[in-house]
């Protein structure tokens, strides 16, 4: 599992090429701490994507949808959600058929209805170093 030590700047930069280089169908991940970064990390990927609305966290209405001009992008935070059993009310399993890219934050509680090839993504804080942030993933190049 590839690793990375990034300030906020660069975190953005990685996930403005990574958006740019991201595929429809693609699922993209997000896991870790509250602060980390994980809605950054979304927003620079959605950049990367062509999404021009602001794209802020689904926090209390579980999903967003934003239009690019490569196709519809969903944005999904899963951290208020107890089981799997509450998936479908949120219509995660419509976005990850309609061959948009589905970027999911906290996506522990879905995990056996995510498909293998995904993106995942871990970030954390740096011990000592308020500036950095740890990026860890599989799925996907630096």
């Amino acid at each position: 599992m590839p690793v990375a030590e990034l300030t906020r700047d660069e975190l953005v930069a990685w996930g403005r090429a990574l958006g740019g280089r991201a595929t429809g169908g693609a699922v993209i991940t997000l896991s870790g701490d509250l602060g980390a970064g994980k809605t950054t990390l979304v927003q620079a990927i959605a950049a990367g994507l062509g999404v021009r609305d602001d794209v802020t966290s689904p926090t209390y209405g579980i999903a967003h949808r934003y239009e690019s001009p490569r196709g519809p992008i969903w944005h999904f935070d899963l951290y208020r959600l107890r089981s799997a059993a509450e998936l479908p009310q949120v219509g995660l399993d419509d976005a990850l058929r309609s061959g948009g890219v589905v970027l999911i934050e906290w996506p522990e509680v879905a995990e056996s209805s995510l498909p293998p090839s995904r993106v995942a993504l871990r970030l954390e804080h740096m011990p000592g170093d308020v500036a950095k942030r740890r990026l860890h993933w599989t799925g996907a190049e630096a």
